[in-house]
């Protein structure tokens, strides 16, 4: 996990993944674990983090990517005292946000995907797309560091 590139006032980390939801979880946990022994978030704010970093994760790989390992998934990301930052951007078309079904309209309830979004928005203070539709930047405040 090597800073990359400075922009405000902590640099961010870069980590660059194939396509495959195994290497996926593997960054995940990398992250998770350094949440946990960093002080930076409470177990519940690096739950929130988790979930919706892997909902951005897989939507990069599945639905982006098409799952084509040799297209890459770029994760840039900031952890500061009282806040969580990460951008996750993949090599597809990209999509438009604003298409996206309601999951909780009923017609969508019995759908066995389609709630990425919506969790990334629940769990998360902020969640914005790249006008191109393949980046996804989201930001937490972090109440709850440990002292």
């Amino acid at each position: 996990m090597d800073q990359q590139s400075e922009i405000g006032p902590s640099p961010f980390e870069e980590v660059v993944l194939v396509s495959d939801p195994a290497e996926a979880r593997r960054f995940q946990e990398e992250l998770e674990q350094f949440l946990l022994q960093s002080s930076h978030a409470s177990t519940k704010e690096i739950f929130s983090i988790k979930l919706a970093l892997e909902e951005a994760l897989i939507n990069a790989i599945k639905h982006g990517n098409q799952m084509d390992r040799d297209k890459k998934v770029r994760v840039l990301y900031r952890v500061m005292a009282g806040f969580f930052e990460v951008r996750v951007t993949d090599e597809g078309v990209g999509f438009d946000p604003g298409d996206v079904p309601d999951p909780t309209a009923v017609e969508n309830l019995e759908r066995p995907c389609g709630r990425g979004l919506m969790l990334m928005r629940h769990y998360m203070n902020e969640v914005c797309y790249s006008s191109s539709g393949n980046c996804v930047a989201m930001s937490k405040v972090l109440c709850n560091s440990k002292k």
